[in-house]
């Protein structure tokens, strides 16, 4: 089964399928899930903010989400997020598929608490097999899509200040999002897949260099979202049937020498 993510702006994928409540040792997840099918491959989906986006980014149940997907037997995770620009050459409307995260959330971000200690590697945290589908599926569909780049995950969910921008573009990072963190992290630990398709909505807080990008606005946010939503439905809908039944990655074996 492949899970998918809505973010902002993006609450239903499946028009015809079964809805499904779960309860975790986490909690409940964000939304019931909703199951169908595309082109015969078994799909699950949670709102990640809620069906009315009733839940902020630092209060998402992200451990019952990712919970509630791997008790039903999701094993990859497809997670589309709104995210920010840190840099002129990405802009609003375009696509990135990140490679790397910087976190700076304060989250429960781990399901191993007690023993056995555990310690996964995040040195390549987003899956490769479905990072290599998501930038070659863009590409045939003519999408502006970035095949790199490293995403700052922020706690929210105000946005940044000016001096914290310039503070993550004098690192050269890329882009800045709230969500996908520890959604990634917490994906890995139970050896799932999980890859990221970041849609460009906004110049952080403007740039610097070019007073005439404004500082960034929840209706620009949702604005170039609602723009994008159907393309990016529709990428979703190309690749899932090009998703591979068997896992060669490095996320389906995670807990491999982790454990003392």
């Amino acid at each position: 089964m492949i899970g998918i993510f809505g973010g902002s702006g993006f609450y239903s994928l499946l028009s015809e399928a079964a809805t499904v409540e779960k309860e975790t040792p986490f909690g409940k997840p964000s939304s019931p899930i909703t199951i169908g099918t595309i082109a015969s491959k078994e799909v699950a989906f949670i709102a990640r903010h809620g069906l009315q986006h009733e839940f902020p980014p630092h209060r998402i149940p992200y451990k019952a989400n990712i919970y509630a997907f791997k008790e039903l037997g999701v094993n990859r995770i497809i997670a589309p997020a709104a995210v920010g620009s840190l840099k002129k050459h990405i802009e609003p409307g375009h696509f990135l598929v990140p490679d790397q995260f910087v976190n700076f959330t304060r989250r429960d971000d781990t399901f191993y608490e007690e023993r056995p200690v555990t310690h996964i590697s995040s040195s390549e945290p987003y899956c490769p097999e479905l990072r290599a589908l998501l930038i070659e599926t863009a590409k045939q569909m003519n999408l502006p899509v970035h095949e790199t780049g490293t995403v700052v995950v922020t706690e929210g969910p105000r946005f940044a200040s000016r001096a914290e921008s310039a503070f993550y573009r004098s690192h050269d990072w890329d882009i800045i999002n709230m969500t996908q963190y520890p959604e990634v992290v917490l994906a890995r630990e139970l050896e799932m897949c999980y890859a990221n398709i970041s849609v460009i909505t906004d110049y952080d807080t403007g740039m610097k260099d070019d007073p005439s990008m404004r500082s960034v606005s929840l209706d620009d946010v949702v604005r170039v979202f609602s723009e994008n939503n159907e393309k990016l439905k529709k990428l979703i809908f190309e690749i899932v049937p090009k998703i591979p039944e068997v896992r060669t990655c490095i996320c389906s074996r995670a807990l491999e020498g982790s454990r003392f």
